[in-house]
């Protein structure tokens, strides 16, 4: 038994712990709150290992109640920090970490990274929530987190979750989890949209040169406004994520402002889904009856969110036109890299005039029939080398499948052909379906946490062809249609 008494736990970790020097404007002291009768719901023993970390950590009694929040870890200074942000395109004021505590920063052979416990208690920001996360939600930011880094997509990570049997009420009692996440920066734009809106220009300035230092460094070694080119980066980084969001049919749920990541990363991980059924117009959040983040949406509401962290910047810029010019590149630099990516999901070597005609009627295709999005892509990549009519059966349409892929191979042809290898690693055989996710939550909840492994180690290799593991990259069940996953996921 653990109590304030216990001496901190010592992994063997250098923490910095950078960003609580910026001092108490930004945040606010905050121990996590202990869960009775901890457990190991998942372990990534890989990255685990990249962080430095004891190859028998997830075997240590005191590293589970670490990470569950019970027992401080040696060098850490637990904190939650202040932002603000748009919600659902309204101001929504003051906000902050109203369940996740930054225990502080580590060194590692990657570079600086911060680790976070994501319902670990209360907090100043908690709002009218409780600081806690149940276990439903907790497994699918776990395996989200990593599955999106093993697709190559920039993300927040995620170390291991812990389980209680403490009850947390949400839409029905539910229980208590913890997870650990682990990012460069957990910075959003939401932390300069709050110090904007207070007016609060010396605390603006500081931050933005905290993340210039620490992560833009190029930014000062240019000609001009150091705080626009940041915007400008971010916009370029956005622009990459969003377009590979699109290019594996994954829908963020709430793109707030204070759910955008400095960094370009994907962050808090909700009412997230990757696709089925392709529809552009699909809505995987519930508590979303507007429609506002749809899948087709998504790229202009990240503009939106960029348009809005310029906006805060303008303290630091000389004029608003200097932070339009910095947004400006986004609209050529997003369908640049999303074509991009959709010709590689096609086979095709270099973007030629016509390849964006040809994708989309293919996406045209898909939409009329919701055919199932990943499944079409990745027989199309085996198609190279084998026979067409895995794909062709998936549309009811023959015809007009037919002539697409005329026009498609007359297309490879002129470049000599495609790599399937290639086209396999640009189509992943599994992603995180919802319904792959909740037969992993149902199972836990019973006690048998072995379905979160099987599913993170079939996740971390997307690409592969894994025997025994077919019902992973099958069409989905009926009733996957019909769970909903809300704001409260």
């Amino acid at each position: 038994m653990f109590t304030a008494a216990t001496p901190p736990h010592d992994l063997g970790l250098t923490w910095r712990n950078r960003f609580a020097d910026l001092g108490e404007s930004f945040f606010s002291p905050t121990p996590p709150t202990p869960l009775p009768a901890p457990h190991w719901v998942g372990f990534q023993h890989t990255l685990a290992q990249d962080l430095g970390l004891p190859p028998d950590t997830h075997l240590n009694d005191a590293a589970l109640h670490a990470f569950t929040g019970n027992l401080p870890l040696a060098g850490s200074q637990p904190l939650a920090s202040v932002y603000s942000g748009h919600q659902f395109g309204h101001w929504a004021g003051q906000l902050g970490d109203g369940r996740a505590i930054w225990l502080g920063e580590i060194d590692t052979p990657a570079g600086p990274m911060e680790l976070q416990l994501k319902g670990a208690g209360l907090t100043p920001y908690s709002r009218m929530g409780d600081g806690r996360a149940v276990l439903r939600s907790s497994i699918r930011e776990f395996l989200a987190s990593e599955a999106m880094h093993a697709l190559g997509i920039p993300t927040t990570r995620a170390l291991c979750v812990t389980g209680s049997p403490a009850p947390v009420r949400r839409e029905t009692v539910e229980t208590a989890a913890v997870v650990t996440r682990v990012a460069p920066s957990f910075i959003r734009f939401g932390h300069f949209e709050h110090f904007a809106a207070n007016n609060q220009v010396d605390e603006l300035r500081q931050l933005a040169d905290f993340v210039i230092d620490h992560h833009y460094p190029e930014c000062r070694q240019r000609e001009g406004n150091p705080y626009a080119h940041l915007l400008e980066a971010v916009s370029a980084r956005t622009a990459e994520l969003v377009a590979q969001w699109q290019a594996v049919g994954f829908c963020h749920g709430v793109m707030n402002t204070d759910n955008m990541s400095i960094l370009g990363l994907t962050i808090d991980y909700g009412p997230f889904q990757f696709m089925d059924g392709f529809n552009p117009a699909h809505i995987c959040n519930h508590s979303d009856s507007g429609g506002r983040y749809a899948y087709h949406r998504q790229p202009n509401i990240a503009y939106w969110n960029l348009f809005c962290l310029g906006q805060a910047l303008l303290p630091l810029m000389d004029d608003q036109q200097q932070a339009l010019d910095a947004l400006e590149p986004y609209k050529t630099l997003f369908p640049e890299a999303l074509q991009r990516r959709m010709g590689a999901k096609l086979g095709l070597s270099s973007v030629q005039p016509g390849d964006a005609e040809l994708t989309e009627a293919f996406m045209q295709l898909l939409a009329r029939e919701r055919v199932d999005f990943t499944i079409a892509f990745r027989r199309l990549a085996d198609s190279v080398s084998d026979s067409l009519t895995p794909v062709r059966d998936l549309f009811i349409d023959r015809d007009a499948f037919d002539a697409w892929a005329a026009r498609w191979q007359d297309r490879l042809q002129a470049q000599g052909g495609a790599d399937r290898e290639a086209m396999r690693r640009a189509n992943p055989r599994i992603v995180l379906r919802n319904h792959l996710g909740e037969l992993a939550i149902r199972r836990s909840r019973e006690g048998d946490h072995s379905e979160v492994d099987r599913l993170l180690q079939a996740l971390l290799a997307p690409f592969d062809d894994r025997p025994g593991e077919d019902d992973l990259a099958a069409l989905p069940p009926d009733w996957a249609s019909q769970i909903e996953i809300s704001c409260s996921s």
